[in-house]
């Protein structure tokens, strides 16, 4: 039996910055990410939203990544 697809599907969301990577002296190196849910019916394109960064200490951009 075949399971059918819901209309959510579950996203990552990456900070756009480069200074999350490039820069050694922050707290941490890395990139910040999210997981969140989106309804593929009503948004079909990519997800932006505004959330806060741990790496860069302030609020940034998130966008969706595969």
């Amino acid at each position: 039996m075949a399971s059918k697809k819901g209309v959510r599907l579950v996203i990552t969301l990456e900070c756009t910055r480069t200074e999350c990577l490039s820069n050694s002296n922050k707290r941490s190196r890395g990139v910040s990410r999210y997981t969140t849910t989106k309804n593929r019916r009503n948004t079909t394109g990519r997800l932006e939203l505004k959330k806060f960064c741990t790496h860069c200490n302030k609020h940034t951009v998130h966008k969706e990544i595969k």
